[in-house]
């Protein structure tokens, strides 16, 4: 199964970044294989929208489920009409982070978890 945690850095020993549309890069992981590839975000300086095109660029990842520190409205909304699971409220090392989602200590959210613009730091 392929996953994906928004990361501050390259590797499996990078942080969660706590922003989903915004975030630096994400590590896209087998669980299986622990096999990884980071992804640049390129949505993560846009003016405007980076939820939804960032949340559009990971389904086109193959993933099934994302995890993060928070997660949007409108990326939820994408996410969760593509049949991936949004995992919110994440943090730690990502390497730490894919062991527990391997042994079943996260749940899918419901509903996202910060308001829209939240990664602007705007209210």
């Amino acid at each position: 199964m392929k996953i994906a945690i928004s990361s501050a850095g390259k590797t499996l020993d990078a942080q969660v970044d706590p922003r989903f549309g915004r975030c630096a890069y994400f590590i896209v992981v087998d669980t299986e294989t622990m096999q990884f590839e980071a992804v640049d975000n390129a949505n993560a300086a846009a003016g405007g929208g980076a939820g939804i095109a960032t949340a559009q660029m990971i389904a086109g990842k193959g993933v099934e489920a994302v995890l993060s520190g928070n997660c949007g409205p409108n990326a939820y909304e994408v996410l969760s009409k593509a049949d991936i699971k949004v995992i919110s409220g994440v943090s730690g090392v990502i390497k730490d982070v894919v062991e527990n989602y391997r042994n079943g200590k996260y749940e899918a959210s419901n509903k996202p978890n910060v308001a829209g613009h939240f990664g602007q730091g705007l209210k």
